[in-house]
């Protein structure tokens, strides 16, 4: 059987890798030396060293400011989905009827399309706040607490489902012990059953922190960075870099890349440290 497997094992995988390969590290590795240029389109690039990065760090290109806002926004959303999504997922473990609906029910808005659901919560916010003679894009405070909001609907039930699997998993004889030895329902759950679910709360920290870092269509749909791009998010930046200023797409490639490299350390620093407490089950 192992010699049939190593046998065949090219015939599987070739492909897969030239698949990756066309559709993502040579695109990839493009990318990195279109950073570098100055052009239009990818035939006509020019190398102008690191000056598209001095430029991307211009006051008037907002970079940083989105990049306040997005952290912002992000430390948020990682806290109040993890903390609602966990706590949901605790009463739903227990004993009592209906379970199965209010699983089905809180997982439902992620299935729904991110453009969709920020034009829907557009109108929803816009319906309060019209009672008040205000929008959402009147305040920047309206709209970080609309996309805040927008996230955890969206977000929470897939991350239930996750903390469910992780509780669930939990063994009955610890919590059992625990019992016996006369542990309350809060040390229970902060001595056995956190330590148990910490795979879990890992998987969840890193999809909750990276998908709001990269968050695009909802911020364009919601508010589209307006009033004066103070709710503009990173993704949304470089977009607008890229494609909205003609001979700033070389400034919006440097943007993208330094976005990437942002995005992969936290997520790698979040893996680590999460993991480091992970308990051998």
């Amino acid at each position: 059987m192992q010699k049939t497997l190593k046998k065949y094992f090219p015939v599987f995988v070739v492909p897969t890798l030239v698949a990756f390969a066309f559709a993502f590290i040579i695109p990839f590795v493009q990318g990195i030396y279109l950073s570098f240029c100055k052009f239009t389109t990818v035939d006509n690039a020019t190398f102008i060293g690191f000056d598209n990065y001095i430029r991307a760090f211009d006051s008037r290109q907002g970079f940083l400011r989105a990049f306040g806002f997005t952290t912002g926004f992000t430390v948020i959303s990682v806290v109040t989905i993890n903390l609602i999504a966990f706590t949901i997922a605790l009463l739903l473990t227990r004993k009592i009827k209906g379970t199965n609906l209010f699983r089905t029910v809180f997982f439902m808005p992620n299935l729904i399309g991110g453009i969709v659901l920020g034009y829907t919560w557009q109108q929803m916010i816009n319906a309060v706040l019209y009672q008040y003679g205000t929008t959402i894009v009147s305040n920047p405070k309206y709209g970080f607490i609309g996309l805040v909001l927008l996230m955890n609907w969206q977000m929470v039930g897939y991350m239930m489902i996750i903390y469910i699997a992780g509780l669930q998993n939990v063994p009955t004889d610890l919590l059992e012990a625990a019992r016996i030895d006369g542990a309350t329902g809060w040390q229970t759950l902060i001595k056995v059953k956190l330590p148990m679910v910490m795979s879990s709360i890992t998987i969840c920290m890193f999809l909750t922190l990276s998908n709001s870092f990269k968050l695009f269509d909802q911020n364009k749909a919601l508010t589209n960075g307006a009033p004066m791009d103070k709710t503009q998010m990173l993704a949304l930046n470089i977009y607008e870099t890229f494609y909205g200023k003609t001979g700033y797409e070389g400034v919006g490639q440097a943007k993208a890349v330094m976005f990437f490299i942002i995005v992969a350390l936290i997520a790698l620093l979040q893996l680590s440290f999460t993991r480091s407490k992970e308990v051998e089950q």
